[in-house]
Formats: structure tokens, sequence, C-alpha cells
């Protein structure tokens, strides 16, 4: 599989971490549960050792992607000859208090 331009990535994260999220529904960078942890999904690195999450159609498709309005929550779209189906990607951001919290690290993706 080539590597893709960083153009087709979508980013969504919770002030602690963050993700990469292709347009064909691939995690393909992430690093839990700190940006300064180890990497668990790095195949912007290498393709064939660094992994990744994918969540795809099996059959040939187009796809987009956009944000949900004032969100940090990615929707990439999947049209196939048959239908279409969306992807949900996001990293929530818990509250308590006032205060914001992020523990756990999660990364939620709604089919």
């Amino acid at each position: 599989m080539p590597y893709k331009s960083i153009g087709d990535y979508g980013l969504i994260g919770n002030h602690h971490s963050a993700a990469l999220v292709s347009n064909d529904g691939s995690i393909d960078w992430c690093c839990l549960p700190r940006f300064d942890s180890p990497s668990v999904f790095a195949a912007i690195l290498d393709d064939e050792k660094g992994g990744r999450f994918q969540v795809k159609p099996q059959t040939s498709f187009q796809s987009r992607q956009a944000y949900l309005p004032n969100t940090n929550v990615l929707q990439t779209t999947f049209q196939t000859e048959t239908g279409t189906a969306t992807l949900i990607d996001f990293m929530p951001c818990y509250q308590t208090s006032g205060r914001r919290l992020t523990h756990p690290t999660e990364i939620h993706r709604l089919m």
C-alpha cells in the first residue's frame, strides 16, 4: 500500500493524545495515552510493520471526510455501488466539576 499524503488524514484528539485517521478509514498514527507515549499505530512510518486499525467497506468505494460542526468529531463517508456507510471517529474529553479530564484515553469508532 503506498504512503498517503498528509492531506488524506483527519486528526482526532483529547488534549493529551491524538490520532491520524485516513480517508480510507485507517488510523495510521496514534500514541497512547499521551503525545509522548510510544506509538500504538505507526503505519505512516512503516507501512508493513507500523500497524493500523482500519474500518472500511469490503468492496471498492469512494470516501470523503469532514468534521461535524464545531467539534473535533471526524466523519468519514464511504460510497459503494450498493450504498453509503458513515464512520465517526473521536477521542472524548471528560468533564467533572468544571475541570476537563481525559482519563482514560479512548478512541471511539462508530459505524
